[in-house]
């Protein structure tokens, strides 16, 4: 029986370094795809349901506990739809202060996933851990740029995880500028560990896939979107008011995952850094771009494994525009601001770029000022939809050339490649419980 012919079944339960619980399982037979599912076992979580009745201004820090690793974005996404369903509209400074904080998490997720969830699967070890045996110098350099973008956020968001700093209309702590200087001074001294990371990014070696798909990002003329925009498709070019989100996301839900799926213009979209690089590559920082040809990342790109050198990219965009907007504020000083507010009724949505992609958050509040509605689509429920259709297109045409370790490798490898928090996806499912009819009885 030739290689092409044979059954696999395979079953992977706990997908490793991802946050979350996911299962992947593969049936063929004699060379035939019977079933392949992407399965979300996570346990529902209830925010939606919990901020009922809290005041608008409480609301964003609350449901920054979403999540520790894009809690700075779920903060700032919740933030502009509450202060969008109280009328409010914050200063340049509050803005540009929002974007080098959403900017300093960027940072830190990206170095996250890249070095210690990412690079083991490309030199052939389990973990971070024994990678820390055979490269040292890689895990010194990544936890070194990590302790950097820590940092970062402390100086803007008043602590690392978690910031108190940001509020609706203003910022409750200015940061200091003498710990911005020192910020400044740390990343111009990275250049070093950025071009280093581009170098082991450079010797990954990317599976040969692609898969057309609908990318969406926000996209904003002159401006690397990341912290405001029109939500953008790269099928039609067709650009949403963030306030008409659900046009976009139009979830829906599957028997085999607790999380929700979304579908724009086809049966699928993917978010993230491949998705923004894509639809926003020329609004990229001159140093990003060059860090893109060096990485062979050339746009219109369609391998989803290339999303972990599209981070790459973003990592050192984001350390060059961060050094630009502190000169900015280095240079014009940051004054103290009003941010007390009168809550009224109203509803209002938000989106930001978060490391995984588009979120977006919603509420509405009652005439007392109280929250009596919440939405929120994270870009993780976003993906599992496009990342269970690469899988469908990636087995059938390497069932005859891997083995079965080698195929449920390479599907944990996809599944990793997008960064998926499934955490942050499982937020609540609304289930409608109908009496059943005992009339006859």
């Amino acid at each position: 029986m030739s290689d092409e012919r044979k059954s696999y079944s395979i079953d992977i339960e706990h997908v490793t370094r991802v946050e979350g619980h996911g299962r992947i399982k593969i049936d063929t037979n004699k060379g035939e795809v019977e079933e392949i599912k992407l399965c979300i076992t996570e346990a529902n979580r209830f925010f939606e349901s919990f901020v009922r009745g809290m005041k608008p201004h409480e609301i964003p820090w609350i449901v920054s506990r979403i999540c520790g690793i894009c809690c700075v974005g779920h903060q700032l996404s919740a933030t502009k739809a509450v202060e969008a369903s109280q009328g409010i509209h914050p200063s340049s400074q509050t803005i540009l202060l929002r974007k080098l904080l959403n900017e300093s998490q960027f940072l830190q997720s990206h170095v996250l996933h890249v070095y210690f969830l990412a690079v083991p699967d490309f030199v052939g070890v389990k973990s971070v851990l024994p990678l820390a045996k055979s490269h040292p110098e890689i895990v010194t350099r990544a936890l070194r740029l990590k302790k950097l973008a820590n940092d970062f956020t402390a100086v803007f968001g008043g602590r690392t995880l978690h910031p108190m700093s940001n509020s609706i209309k203003g910022w409750r702590k200015i940061p200091d500028l003498d710990a911005v200087e020192s910020i400044r001074t740390r990343l111009r001294q990275a250049k070093d560990d950025l071009a280093e990371t581009i170098a082991v990014a450079k010797g990954l070696k990317i599976p040969d896939f692609e898969r057309e798909t609908e990318y969406v990002s926000l996209k904003k003329p002159g401006e690397y979107a990341l912290y405001d925009g029109m939500i953008y498709s790269s099928d039609t070019g067709e650009s949403v008011d963030e306030q008409d989100y659900r046009r976009v996301t139009n979830e829906f839900t599957v028997a085999h995952s607790t999380s929700k799926w979304s579908r724009w213009n086809r049966e699928s979209y993917a978010v993230g850094a491949l998705a923004r690089v894509n639809n926003s590559y020329e609004e990229l920082m001159p140093q990003a771009k060059e860090a893109a040809e060096e990485l062979g990342l050339r746009v219109p790109c369609h391998n989803p494994y290339m999303n972990n050198i599209a981070q790459v990219v973003e990592i050192v965009h984001c350390a060059h525009n961060s050094l630009r907007m502190m000169e900015d504020i280095l240079n014009g000083g940051l004054s103290e601001e009003e941010i007390s507010y009168r809550p009224r009724a109203g509803s209002g949505s938000g989106a930001v770029e978060v490391p995984r992609g588009v979120l977006f958050h919603h509420y509405s509040f009652d005439a007392e000022g109280k929250c009596d509605g919440a939405d929120a689509v994270i870009p993780t429920s976003q993906n599992i939809n496009n990342i269970e259709q690469d899988m469908k297109a990636f087995v059938p045409k390497m069932l005859g050339s891997m083995s079965e370790d080698e195929l449920a490798l390479h599907m944990e490898m996809l599944l990793r490649a997008y960064d998926p928090c499934i955490s942050c996806s499982v937020h609540m499912l609304d289930v409608e419980f109908t009496k059943p009819d005992l009339s006859d009885e």
